[in-house]
């Protein structure tokens, strides 16, 4: 199942996002680069790439929320899929999947129907797994 993303969490640069956008036209992803900083609320209404650093809120609630191997977050997290490859100290709600990869590192809680750790992945929290829950939880 992770192999659907596979190309989304191998390479969070500009060239691999324009690359996706160009050959699906109907596929957008935005980019925060790794020199950004934010302090506030990310709302997006499509698949997000995060390599830089972000202190609040992040959403985007029937899209991908990839935090790249660079990204720093100190920020709730609400995705359709949420998957994490650099450090999350937040909470996750991930309506269909949480994937945490090899690199990740995540000290919050995690909410979502589907959850994939990877073997090396650091976590520190709870799992609240009950598919019912999510969508009600958000709404």
């Amino acid at each position: 199942m992770l192999s659907k993303y596979k190309d989304l969490i191998k390479s969070a640069d500009w060239a691999s996002v324009s690359a996706q956008t160009s050959t699906n036209l109907e596929s957008k992803s935005a980019l925060i680069g790794s020199d950004v900083k934010i302090k506030g609320d990310v709302i997006s209404e499509e698949d997000i790439v995060i390599a830089g650093e972000i202190t609040g809120i992040v959403q985007a609630k029937s899209h991908h929320i990839h935090v790249a191997n660079t990204g720093v977050l100190n920020a709730d997290i609400t995705g359709n899929i949420v998957s994490i490859e650099g450090s999350v100290k937040g909470n996750i709600v991930g309506l269909e999947n949480v994937i945490i990869t090899s690199t990740g590192n995540v000290l919050g809680n995690i909410e979502c129907p589907r959850l994939s750790l990877e073997d090396g992945a650091k976590f520190k929290g709870s799992i609240e797994m009950n598919p019912l829950d999510v969508t009600a939880s958000i709404s």
